[in-house]
Order: structure tokens, then sequence, then C-alpha cells
């Protein structure tokens, strides 16, 4: 049995954006980091739309090394065929957006770990596991990763296994440039035209822009380079056009490329071209896997083009299948793609990393409800804090599903600790108590302390509202909101946002939905809500209703607890169990109030306090995990 669709092979390397678009290179005062390399791209692409992807290729034994491994872990791309290499580091890109037309760039490959790559790391079982390979250009410029890409191709052919190219003629890697060149796409040398016509043969599919054709074909005639490929292939011939779209080519070379199968293409706004090769082709070889007609097969290919050429980085641009469809069916109402709201949100809903369809949390963020304890001083609130993250970790055991909210004020080094760990980690942005909503002045008065945040870092909002609000207090506090949920997304950190009525006034069964309405009606789209314990089953009904019908795909609910006692919370954890999009629940004065009253007193020891909260924890989330038992049991029944 096939357990993998797609086996990319080649470059892997982490690529260093510069943000500031439309200055030098040279002038770069900060960059956003991102994987790269063209295979690598590809495997991300593809499992994006659903594909099962690989990727052989070598890392580094170091942090960038670890960062592709786990990014690629996270887009769902199998690693099994990623090795480390002890004596090389990890390829390393510079890249920058100059203007519509220039794209610097530069290679730090000197001897890097993937083209360490050899023919110990082509695994027989591996290849044969897949329904097909895909090779990238670059990984026939040098001997022993030739030799290694040749060996996978043979055990593609000896397997049934289809075989694609990507002809990814960059000239620099080629040795034919100079470093300063790596924006460069074509330099004529008959050197490289022999070695890839020495490998043609072994393909069913070659994908190339013109310019990769001509060195493939040894002239700059586009269709007399076709001509010379053809003479030693019988594959699907596949040639990017630009703004003219592509064509594939099943058979004889036609007298114009426009005798050959097309697919629509879309009329965007080019931002950014470099990746947008790749997002092609992982859109090709989703039509191709699925045997889809070539006109079908070009129509993902160009659409996952235009949003890489749109949007801003390689494999961070690429679709969801979910996005892909949407576009498709919707249409383009704004040729900038990356400016588009609606679609946007969709891409970055379908595109979130972890799987928290159970999310059982420890909330610790508390800093006004510690302050005004007895014996509390700020060195002594931080050092409980390390304790409530030991009771946390002993609770999680390794073991997915649970979380932590914790600030920065008190519990930096907590906060910071737990990074890495496998929680989920939210961190409060409120200033405690405040009504209108205030901000912890950490932040910054234009917010721009978030780009010191790490990304794991969930924002979470506290609002005290009501749908009964004033106007005034109403416009003050959603312009509040809005101006931090924008910040957070600008920053790529997700958002949770919770909202208490009953605090404020007498509540129904529509006052939580009416109010998750308001704030979806400003634009206001968070990952997470966290809601306090609805005493009803049709006040879930409508809250989970008002959610669904605005964003079908957020992350979902968390109940939060409100210093409820156990035997409250049993009963408001049955209640919610039986709605799907409630994840779980972020309690925190349940499981270490009486704890932190007798440790900050100094008449609890350090393992008590995380015994104790441990124990209360745990307790909880087997309260939980017995409720969506139960509930999932009666749904069937």
């Amino acid at each position: 049995m096939k357990t993998l669709d797609v086996i990319t092979i080649g470059r892997s390397s982490v690529d260093l954006y510069g943000t500031q678009v439309g200055g030098r290179l040279e002038d770069m005062g900060s960059f956003d980091k991102y994987i790269g390399g063209s295979p690598t791209n590809i495997a991300c692409g593809t499992a994006r739309l659903g594909l099962r992807s690989a990727v052989i290729t070598r890392v580094g034994d170091e942090h960038m090394g670890r960062f592709i491994r786990e990014q690629l872990q996270r887009e769902g791309v199998c690693t099994d065929g990623v090795a480390t290499d002890p004596e090389r580091l990890t390829a390393l890109v510079l890249l920058g957006i100059r203007d519509e037309d220039r794209f610097p760039l530069i290679f730090y490959r000197e001897n890097c770990a993937d083209m360490g790559l050899s023919v110990e790391d082509i695994d027989e079982d591996f290849i044969a596991s897949a329904r097909a390979v895909v090779a990238t250009g670059t990984h026939l410029s040098h001997p022993q990763v030739e030799a290694a890409t040749l060996k996978a191709l043979d055990l593609a052919r000896k397997h049934g296994l289809r075989t694609a190219l990507d002809i990814d003629y960059r000239p620099n890697l080629w040795g034919v440039a100079g470093h300063g060149d790596g924006e460069s796409r074509f330099v004529e040398s008959a050197a490289v035209t022999a070695k890839l016509q020495s490998t043609l043969h072994f393909f069913d599919l070659i994908v190339g822009t013109e310019e990769e054709f001509h060195i493939a074909g040894g002239t700059t005639d586009t269709l007399g380079a076709l001509r010379a490929v053809r003479a030693v292939t019988d594959a699907v011939l596949v040639c990017k056009r630009g703004a003219q779209g592509a064509v594939a080519i099943t058979g004889a070379i036609p007298a114009t490329l426009d005798e050959g199968e097309a697919g629509p293409g879309f009329p965007i706004e080019v931002f950014n071209v470099l990746g947008a090769g790749d997002g092609f082709f992982s859109g090709l070889l989703k039509g191709w896997m699925e045997d889809e007609s070539w006109p079908v097969a070009l129509k993902y290919a160009n659409a996952c083009g235009a949003f890489a050429v749109s949007r801003h980085g390689c494999t961070p641009a690429y679709p969801s299948l979910k996005e892909l469809e949407f576009f498709l069916h919707r249409g383009i109402l704004r040729p900038d793609l990356r400016n588009d709201a609606e679609l946007e949100q969709v891409h970055w809903a379908t595109n979130r990393k972890g799987d928290w369809s159970t999310l059982r949390t420890f909330a610790f963020d508390h800093r006004m409800q510690l302050e005004e304890m007895e014996g509390y001083t700020p060195q002594k609130g931080g050092a409980f804090k390390d304790l409530c993250l030991k009771a946390a970790l002993e609770v999680q055991g390794g073991a997915p599903g649970y979380g932590i909210l914790c600030d920065n004020r008190i519990g930096r080094k907590a906060l910071h600790a737990a990074s890495g760990t496998g929680l989920w980690i939210g961190r409060p942005a409120e200033l405690p108590g405040s009504r209108p909503v205030a901000f912890e002045p950490e932040l910054g008065a234009d917010l721009g302390q978030f780009r010191e945040w790490a990304r794991e870092n969930v924002v979470k909002l506290l609002v005290f509202c009501h749908p009964e609000d004033d106007a005034a207090t109403r416009t003050l506090q959603e312009e509040r909101v809005k101006r931090l949920y924008t910040a957070a997304r600008r920053n790529n950190l997700e958002f949770l946002l919770e909202i208490i009525p009953s605090k404020v006034a007498p509540t129904d069964d529509m006052t939580t939905a009416r109010l998750i309405r308001q704030f979806y009606d400003i634009g206001v789209y968070p990952d997470w809500w966290k809601l306090e314990p609805l005493q009803t089953s049709l006040a879930w009904a409508n809250a989970v209703e008002a959610i669904e019908e605005n964003d079908p795909n957020t992350r979902g609910i968390v109940v939060l607890g409100l210093d409820a006692p156990e035997a409250e919370l049993a009963a408001s954890f049955a209640l919610a169990a039986a709605f799907g999009l409630v994840k779980g629940f972020a309690v925190g004065r349940t499981i270490f109030g009486d704890a932190a009253r007798a440790w900050m007193r100094g008449d609890m020891t350090d393992e008590a306090a995380i015994a104790q909260m441990a124990e209360r924890y745990a307790r909880l989330c087997q309260l939980w995990d017995g409720a969506r038992a139960n509930a999932t049991r009666e749904a069937a029944e």
C-alpha cells in the first residue's frame, strides 16, 4: 500500500526575506524567516493541497536545521527522508523585493548540508512507499548529489512511480554566475545543457520557464529548445510563460506555444515572483496526481502561482485546499490578493499549525488577584508562577492538548520557559479589570512591542462588555479590540477574545451570541473565543451558531472558570461538552487560589504547592475528558 503521494528531493534552506519592500538588500533592517528551497517548498505546497508529501534532503545539526525539520512537520510533510548532517551547516538564502521586476537574493550554500546528500540517504523502501518522485535541477549540478538523485529516479522506475523534474535553473548554483547574481535566471552553458539532457529521459513530466527550457534545449529559441528536449524524452512538457500562463505539450512540439493545452490564468498584481514556480508546481502536481485533465491541472497551477506572486515569502504564500477551492469558486475581487480581507482570512485560518482539537488550559495569567494577596511581592509572584508552570508540565507529561495562560509582567520567566514544551501558550494583553478595556503598558502606545512576542504566544484580550452598553462605551471598546486584533494579525500571532457580559449587566440566552456577532461585524475574527459558562443548552447553541455562520474555520471555544468550585465547573463542562466547537477549558483560581494564598504567607512549601495544583488541574482535565466522552456517547445513541 502506498503511504505517500509525492517525494521531492534536493534543496532545503532557511530563507530570510527582507521586510522593507522597495529597499535595497544592502539596506534591509529586518527579515522574516521561512523555510525554502524548491523541493522543500513543493513538498509543503502539495501537503497544503491535501497530498501526502515527503522530502529527501539534509539539514545541519543546529538551530536552523531543527527549524526546517520542525516546520516541515508542522506543514504535514513526512520527514523520514530528512537526514541530519553533523559536518555541514544548513543552507541560507537572503532575499528582497526591490520592485516589480527585481528580486535580489544571495545563496549561502558553500558545502551546505543538502549538498552533502549521498546515495546512502536514498532508501529503497521509502521510495517504493510513494506514487511519485520529483527532482529539481540544482541537485544534478554536483556528482555526489546527482548520484543520489539518479538512484532515487532508478528506484522510482523500478517500482513503477511517476517521475517529474522542476528544471529550477539557478546559474550561480551551477557555477556559471557569481555569488552576487542570485537573481539571474539564465546564463548559457553547454555543460549545463549536456548534463540536463543526459537525465531528461528519466522523467514523465518536465516543468520549466521558457528560459529553463532554453538551458535544457541548448538554444534561446523556445520552440527549438522544446524540440531538442523532445528528442531525448517523451515526457509531458509544461512551459511556464509568465503573464501568458502555461501550456502542456503531450506529444510533438506544435508550431506555436498557443497550440499547447492551457488552463485559465488569473489577472493579479505581481508583488513577489520568488517561489512562484514552486507554488505553480504544487498546484500542477495536485491535478497530475489526481489524473485531472491538463487544463484543470494548469488551472490549479496558475491559481497557486497567483497566490505566490501576490504575497511575501514562498511557502507561507501557498494556499490550503480549502483556500484554493474558495478562490476558484468566488473569483478575484481585487488583483492584489494579499489585500483581499476575505481571502486573507481564509488563508490565515486554514493554514494555522497545530492540532488543538482538545485544549485543557491552566490559567495563571492573573495579576491583580495575586498582587492583592497577603505576603505578595513581585519576586514572590514570579516564583509562584514558576511553580504553576511546573504543575502544568507535570500534568501534561509531554502529551498533546494542554495549555497555559501566563502573563509577562509577573510571570515572565515562566512564560519564556514554557516555549518549546508543547503547551499551548496564551498571553494577556489587557490591563486587569479595565473597562473600557485598556492595554498593558508593555505593548507600547502603538502596540509595536508585539514584534518581541514569541510566535507561539496567543494574544488574549479580556473585555467586559454587554450588548446593552451605551454607544460611547461600545464604540471605544470595539475600536480598541479591532486595533489590538489587527496588530496581532500583522505580527502573525493568534488572537483569543474573552468576553464576560455577566459582570456588566443581566444576561439571557442571546446575550453572548449578540456580542459575538457585534465583533464579527467590525471585522474581528478571533482564532479562539473564551466564554463564561453559559447556563442553558440554548445559550450555547446560539453562541456556536453565531460563530460558525461568520467563521467556519475558527479554532474554537474554551470555557472560563470564574473561580467557581469544582462541582459547578463539572456541571458547566457537562453542558458545554455537548458542542463540538467547545474544545476545552481555561481555569485558574479554582486550581491555584488556595495554594497561592498559603504559599504567599509562607504556610506551604514549593513541593506542596506544585502537588496541590497538579492534583486539581489533573482532576479538571479528567472532568472535561469525561464530559466530552459522555456527550459523544449520548450523541451516538
